[in-house]
């Protein structure tokens, strides 16, 4: 047993720990500042047991973990999922092994970076459309006007979902990841019903493309070409990598956007720097999303068999919790991580998670993510925080500034 493992139980762990590990929407991290309170969890808890299971917060144990074959995504006796707002897996985030990679051969190639990169005009179109509703308004709430339509947009046009389904399905999404439940089981129950709602949406477009005939060139029609050991996909099976692609094509990026539009806001030389230098845009936006880490741990992993992580013991059926925002500020890996140095050399930061689960989707949301802030500097390069105000921050699975007003020069 290591010598810097914190055994607690959860009723006696502070709300910031509470709020990282189960969800508890207690506030501990709705603040601007979030890494100092993250840092802290990291130096007096690198590792915690308590009731459940065993919590990672350094970037060697976190890495380790992601890795380990013995560690899944659902439960080893039930096989159920937690926090996703599905009665089941869903591939391949819920699916480990040979499964899981037979799922990823055929996803990975979908979002490939040659696959997306032909879409950086279209989101810079739509980046236009967007700034130009209210580019001569002097100020705006940035979050519902920018953050949020940009990448659902984007993400129903690639999907093949009409754009009229997004209020819906967003509002579900939030259902599902940010309810009023106060126990880890109680969010899980409120959103496995928003899910239920969500999916019967997904089946009902589903049967509407099965009525057509012939796939169309997207998303959807990929799903319905697919091929397992020879046999076409079931709709069950089609509607879940539909649920799971669409909790996180419309949640992560809008998330990223109003972390990264609100650092830029209240850091104006760094930024201005940056619209000067559009060279280095690329580079900030990683340094960005190691500080700001909006996906800040992993769901749930359990251990299928008595194992350790660096010396750890975890036994069977215990719950396995990664922090992927605190190994990102992790001194061990970066130097002076609690410093933004928009230029860091070698940025091998987890935002994007770590293991066999990284994010299927991060090629789009680095492309989104690049293209979106450069069209915004190019058409606003100077902004700030509204005087008067503050964004609102709140960690309800991701991170985000859920209120964002910012000021700038109106265009004449």
């Amino acid at each position: 047993m290591r010598d810097d493992v914190v055994e607690i139980l959860y009723s006696e762990m502070e709300p910031a720990l509470r709020a990282m590990i189960a969800y508890e929407s207690n506030g501990a991290f709705d603040v601007r500042a979030a890494q100092s309170i993250i840092d802290r969890l990291r130096r007096e808890s690198p590792v915690v047991r308590w009731d459940m299971g065993v919590g990672f917060f350094l970037m060697d144990d976190v890495v380790a973990a992601g890795r380990h074959p013995a560690l899944v995504s659902s439960h080893p006796d039930t096989w159920l999922p937690l926090g996703m707002g599905s009665r089941g897996p869903l591939p391949p985030l819920h699916v480990d092994g040979e499964e899981h990679r037979r799922y990823r051969r055929l996803l990975d190639p979908l979002l490939a970076p040659k696959k997306v990169a032909p879409m950086e005009s279209e989101i810079r179109k739509l980046a236009d459309e967007l700034i130009e509703g209210f580019v001569a308004d002097g100020r705006v709430e940035l979050h519902d006007a920018f953050c949020v339509p940009l990448p659902s947009t984007i993400f129903l046009t690639l999907f093949g979902m009409p754009l009229a389904d997004m209020d819906f399905l967003v509002a579900m999404k939030d259902r599902i990841l940010k309810n009023e439940g106060t126990t880890m089981e109680e969010k899980d129950a409120i959103g496995v019903e928003a899910g239920d709602r969500m999916r019967e949406r997904l089946r009902q477009r589903l049967d509407e493309r099965r009525r057509e005939g012939a796939p169309r060139d997207d998303l959807i029609g990929e799903f319905m070409r697919f091929e397992l050991d020879g046999e076409r996909l079931s709709d069950d099976e089609i509607v879940n990598i539909m649920h799971l692609f669409t909790i996180a094509g419309l949640d992560t990026v809008t998330s990223s956007l109003s972390c990264l539009f609100a650092w830029f806001a209240a850091h104006p030389d760094k930024r201005r720097r940056v619209v000067a230098d559009p060279s280095m845009l690329p580079a900030a936006i990683e340094e960005l999303m190691r500080f700001e880490s909006p996906v800040p741990a992993s769901g749930p992993r359990w251990a299928t068999e008595d194992t350790e992580i660096n010396g750890v013991p975890v036994r069977r059926g215990e719950m396995v919790f990664l922090c992927w925002a605190s190994a990102n500020v992790d001194p061990a890996t970066f130097e002076s991580p609690l410093e933004v140095r928009l230029d860091r050399p070698a940025n091998r930061h987890i935002a994007f998670a770590s293991g066999v689960h990284r994010c299927l989707g991060s090629h789009l949301a680095r492309l989104e993510l690049r293209t979106a802030v450069d069209q915004f500097h190019r058409r606003i390069p100077d902004y700030w925080i509204t005087p008067g105000e503050e964004p609102r921050y709140e960690l309800a699975g991701v991170r985000q500034a859920r209120y964002l007003p910012v000021t700038f020069t109106a265009a004449r």
